[in-house]
């Protein structure tokens, strides 16, 4: 008896100690610390993902271009190095039509984000990702930062899917991927973080900072450690006359503006080409390929990457024809490979870009203005971050990078200020982004991370009509009433004899001030001189407003710069049918993804490719 009352009593203890441990394992387990650890295993994930790529790059990089390549192996003929990038185009079209049948980049996960709540196909991602391989590794003059950011996204929708996780938390874990991508693909973990922060989620908030924190220091870890790190990497300048030198950063920084508009306006003419090539799609990278292979037999430097050609090209100069050559010719080259349907990033090309016109514009300012002693390669790098600040709206992404490439911060006011300007001149050019443009083509508008307003979205000079019916103030008001009888219109614009907007004249403006009597009664006498107006680049809902406060259905448009100038003319109706359109084109967007999602048998996950390029 009191052996069994002893054996029950350490039962009854250890299976007190049991509870103990399983509730203080409870306790410790919260769901930040689940979130953390996932997030952990995304940057691992991430890390090996981008070795691979990696390894496979180099592999095929050194089969077709290196010192022992097939070429030189078999003694082919130089000259059919041009072919190489075409070869390549077309295994991206076969493989694209045939198996991932979708076109991702950066703005798919800036869409997945922001509209599908972070829902991604993680196959296709990473499918495309590693489809940029043959891209970049035949010649294709694109960056590997996009198949970077898709290969972290895809592993955050895939530990999404293993650990059977919903909600808020797919948006937090496809950022932690993106983070761990951009870190390990440029080892710059800062900048990995940053860039989520401020192009995929334009914000930051507490309890997404941690994971995403997590994920790029793990993903950078497991990719220098095993696989090393072929990151770029830049010397070190400073300013020995920063009064008188420092202000040529600023000049630098508006003309990466201008550069940077340049840039995205080319990649969407040629992408829009591509896109209206009635050819079958299959042959579309091909085309793209065999041009690029062209211009990179002429010049070699705009091929692949371009890590070495920007390293060399901080520390020795070319001639500035030759670089202002090469910013042409990349931008050429870079669109025509992404364009024509070819996997790759726009970041590295943006870079390479402005590291050409950083380093002419270093050459030009040693030569004309004597004793300068700032180095070329200060503004290379300048350049180099001010375009892609530009380009991508990632001001803050832009200085961490080049701090974190350089390992200085000697610079960091000069690249600072080049970059906050770049960034402002292109949006004051084009609000929108190299990632954003594709999404606002599809009906969307995204800022800070989230999908503004319909009326937010659209401006007054792409709804209102152009050429509207007006009349002379110096008209009778006999003759304005066969106008109105005449017309559909109950109000006109007037204008005086060199054609400036002087009023409006309405009906209500006929029947409350007409003097019947008096046959010499101009327009003028009864016109509205108080003028409400509206200005081009408005969006609805400011001029919505301005109609309904002031209880008026049409309004002049006119320029900002010269109030007597109209444009055009807007009413209420041309506002609704601008918004109507736009929520049918969303309408319809969303009804081809989901078409296309069922249709691949993945319920848990949305395609945001092109719902046209998909055909």
């Amino acid at each position: 008896m009191a052996g069994g009352a002893l054996n029950s009593r350490i039962g009854k203890s250890f299976e007190g100690k049991i509870f103990s441990i399983k509730q203080q394992a409870k306790n410790f387990y919260t769901p930040t610390v689940k979130m953390s650890l996932i997030a952990i295993l995304i940057g691992i994930l991430t890390g090996v993902l981008i070795g691979i790529y990696t390894l496979l790059m180099d592999f095929i990089s050194s089969a077709f271009y290196g010192g022992n390549s097939i070429f030189v192996y078999y003694g082919i003929p130089a000259w059919t190095v041009i072919l190489i990038p075409m070869l390549g185009g077309l295994a991206v079209g076969l493989i694209r039509r045939y198996y991932l049948k979708t076109h991702y980049g950066v703005e798919s996960v800036i869409e997945a984000s922001a509209l599908h709540g972070g829902r991604l196909k993680a196959k296709d991602a990473i499918g495309e990702a590693f489809l940029s391989v043959i891209t970049i590794g035949t010649g294709g003059s694109a960056g590997k930062e996009a198949p970077g950011v898709l290969m972290g996204a895809g592993a955050g929708s895939f530990a999404a899917k293993v650990f059977n996780l919903r909600g808020k938390s797919l948006r937090v874990y496809l950022g932690c991927g993106a983070a761990a991508g951009i870190s390990a693909a440029f080892s710059a973990p800062l900048a990995g973080i940053v860039f989520v922060v401020e192009v995929i989620f334009g914000e930051l908030e507490a309890k997404t900072f941690i994971p995403i924190v997590l994920s790029a220091v793990f993903s950078t870890f497991v990719f220098q450690a095993f696989f090393g790190s072929d990151a770029l990497s830049f010397p070190n300048y400073s300013l020995s006359q920063p009064l008188y030198e420092f202000w040529l950063f600023p000049v630098l920084g508006i003309l990466a503006g201008i550069v940077s508009v340049l840039f995205i306006k080319v990649f969407y003419f040629i992408r829009e080409f591509f896109k209206n090539l009635k050819i079958n799609s299959v042959f579309k990278p091909a085309i793209g390929g065999i041009l690029v292979g062209i211009i990179g037999w002429y010049f070699p430097q705009i091929l692949g990457l371009g890590y070495d050609v920007m390293q060399d090209v901080v520390s020795n100069p070319l001639p500035l024809t030759i670089l202002l050559a090469l910013i042409v010719l990349k931008t050429l080259a870079f669109s025509l490979t992404i364009g024509s349907g070819g996997a790759g990033g726009s970041i590295v090309p943006a870079m390479f870009v402005g590291v050409m016109l950083g380093s002419a514009f270093g050459l030009i300012c040693n030569t004309l203005i004597p004793g300068l002693s700032v180095s070329h390669g200060a503004f290379a790098l300048a350049g180099m971050g001010a375009v892609l600040a530009g380009a991508s709206n990632a001001t803050f992404t832009s200085i961490i990078l080049l701090m974190e490439m350089t390992q200085d911060y000697g610079l960091i006011l000069p690249f600072m200020v080049a970059c906050v300007l770049s960034n402002a001149v292109a949006r004051k050019a084009n609000p929108e982004t190299i990632f954003t443009e594709h999404i606002r083509r599809k009906g969307y508008t995204i800022r800070g991370g989230r999908e503004i307003d319909v009326m937010e979205s659209i401006l007054v000079k792409d709804s209102m009509y152009p050429h509207p019916r007006t009349v002379f103030e110096d008209s009778s008001v006999e003759a304005l009433t066969a106008i109105m009888q005449s017309s559909k219109h109950a109000g006109f614009p007037v204008l005086n004899r060199s054609g400036e907007l002087t009023g409006l004249v309405t009906i209500k403006d006929m029947q409350e001030k007409m003097d019947l009597e008096d046959e010499e009664q101009k327009i003028k006498d009864i016109m509205t001189t108080d003028v409400i107006v509206a200005y081009p680049f408005e969006t609805l809902d400011v001029v919505l407003d301005r109609m309904v406060r002031r209880d008026v259905s049409r309004l002049p448009v006119v320029m900002k710069s010269n109030p007597k100038k109209m444009v055009g003319i807007i009413t209420q109706k041309d506002v609704m049918n601008a918004y109507n359109k736009s929520v049918l084109t969303k309408v319809q967007n969303i009804g081809e993804e989901k078409e296309y999602s069922n249709k691949s048998g993945d319920e848990g996950e949305y395609s945001v490719s092109d719902s046209k390029e998909k055909k």
